[in-house]
């Protein structure tokens, strides 16, 4: 077991956070450029006729150059192999990044220089920060007129709670940019332009004292910086307490490669995942691994299912039987692959922190856990309270049984709740959802897809909560509240109001209202 533990000393698995249109999806198209696994990058604002970006492999997605659904990118560096989880950057999808980052040991927070800390940005530093995943930031965009990095500095401090160090520090002002010194041996590096940035910037080593004015404005802000102490400390990173900060331009590549090798070199190797019961189970024990997503149709023509499953410990090889935790049921895995954006390729083994695609494993959920020999259960995955309510309905009633068939595959990835009313069953089940566009993307996927075009009806409810079946007949019967259940049985309650939930909580308390995990 001793190439379990070399395997995954080598392995760094990390996600990209960012508000919408900070950068994301370019930063990530730019580390796929440096670790050689894109011969071009394709700029993610691609126009008809150019390239799209490897990590937007949704139809939507390419559309409207956002990225709305997360996947996994692996590629290799130097002597190290990369997981790149790519997320959804739209705060309506806030719930597929809480579960990617579940898989996530490390996290790269893009900060757009000109705008500093947004509210998406703040809603996924307070998952990371949940979840105990260290980041990394990245000051994006310097090539274009901005704030000056030292407020941006304040900012973080101040309103996320943590501590950045500046690794790279800029000579010139955001739209002059002229390079960056790295604080750590205080040598000067010029970035050079490529055409579109579709290939890596040049890099040149030199005396920073030909830029003049820049560079000592530069000096003086280094000195600030060294008078604070603000300076790299792996312990305290580790502890998210501090945030290693880089700073460059992902449309230009302008300090790409320092901020992809300090991934390497500062964001942690898999480490031994707490179980829900016992100790911590070792990198070398038996193959050990949890269910973090569900992606239906990433191969359109096969009507597939991939379940993305990050390892934990042992080496998993394909073929091998294991044991699903939550039935105790044996489950083959011949149907493996590894995953580049919707490209695949069969994997035969795989080490603690890949990431793998069981193919068309239907038996599999959200949180599941998968093990051999000695059993262990990893924590589930909570589900966030949905926000949104729509009822869908077929608009040509000759494609019910489409209809229905992509609703119960759409239902399985967990992004988008749909319930069910025991007397109608799939005419019309309401869904729910964290934001709206879910909606949208759930209505042209079971157009395109499956070829169902659907109706999606506004309804007057606001909240939902848990309940049992003897709290369910009596709210049944209430005004203002609609009972409905989930495909795995759970039983909500949908009501149209907070206030009647809260009066009616108040004067019924004999009645089961759970809130729902993350609500």
């Amino acid at each position: 077991m001793s190439d379990v533990l070399a395997e995954a000393a080598r392995r760094r698995t990390f996600a990209i956070i960012s508000h919408p249109d900070a950068g994301k999806t370019t930063l990530t198209e730019k580390f796929l450029l440096y670790g050689g696994a894109v011969q071009q990058a394709g700029a993610v604002k691609a126009r008809a006729g150019r390239r799209s970006a490897t990590s937007d492999w949704m139809a939507m997605e390419q559309q409207r150059g956002i990225s709305i659904t997360s996947t996994v990118l692996q590629f290799p560096y130097h002597e190290h192999a990369m997981n790149l989880l790519d997320t959804p950057g739209h705060r309506d999808f806030s719930e597929d990044t809480y579960r990617v980052l579940a898989a996530a040991d490390a996290a790269v927070m893009v900060l757009d220089v000109a705008k500093g800390i947004e509210p998406q940005t703040r809603k996924l530093f307070e998952v990371c920060r949940d979840r105990g995943v260290p980041l990394l930031t990245f000051l994006n965009k310097y090539d274009r007129p901005g704030r000056d990095p030292l407020e941006l500095i304040d900012e973080i401090q101040e309103q996320l709670g943590i501590q950045p160090t500046p690794v790279t520090w800029p000579v010139g002002i955001p739209g002059d940019f002229r390079g960056v010194v790295d604080r750590r041996d205080g040598v000067f590096t010029k970035f050079g332009r490529s055409a579109r940035g579709a290939a890596e910037a040049t890099e040149e080593i030199v005396d920073p004292a030909g830029e003049g004015a820049s560079w000592e404005a530069a000096q003086e802000e280094l000195g600030l910086l060294d008078a604070i102490g603000a300076d790299v400390d792996v312990k305290s990173f580790l502890a998210g307490e501090t945030s290693p900060l880089f700073v460059g331009s992902a449309l230009t590549n302008f300090g790409v490669r320092k901020l992809l090798d300090a991934v390497v070199d500062l964001a942690p190797a898999p480490s031994p995942r707490s179980a829900v019961e016992g100790e911590p189970r070792s990198l070398d024990a038996p193959f050990s691994a949890f269910v973090f997503k569900i992606q239906a149709n990433m191969d359109p023509s096969h009507r597939d299912r991939l379940a993305y499953v990050r390892i934990c410990s042992g080496e998993f090889e394909r073929g091998m039987t294991v044991t699903h935790g939550r039935t105790g049921r044996p489950f083959a895995t011949k149907y493996a692959t590894s995953v580049f954006g919707q490209d695949r390729e069969t994997v035969d083994v795989a080490f603690p922190g890949d990431v793998i695609g069981l193919v068309n494993a239907t038996d599999l959920n959200i949180g599941d856990t998968l093990y051999v020999g000695e059993p262990v259960a990893y924590p589930r995955i909570p589900s966030f309270a949905p926000e949104e309510f729509v009822v869908a309905r077929p608009k040509d009633t000759g494609r019910f049984k489409q209809f229905r068939s992509g609703l119960a595959q759409l239902d399985e990835e967990g992004v988008v709740q749909v319930l069910r009313d025991d007397d109608l069953g799939d005419t019309a089940p309401v869904l729910a959802a964290v934001g709206r566009m879910q909606f949208e993307v759930f209505a042209h996927r079971l157009e395109h897809e499956f070829g169902a075009p659907v109706e999606l009806s506004p309804t007057s409810y606001s909240v939902a909560r848990r309940t049992d079946a003897a709290s369910a007949a009596e709210l049944s019967r209430t005004t203002g509240v609609r009972v409905l259940k989930r495909a795995d049985g759970t039983i909500l309650a949908l009501f149209e109001s907070p206030y009647w939930l809260d009066r009616l909580a108040g004067e019924r308390p004999e009645l089961t209202l759970e809130r729902i995990v993350a609500d």
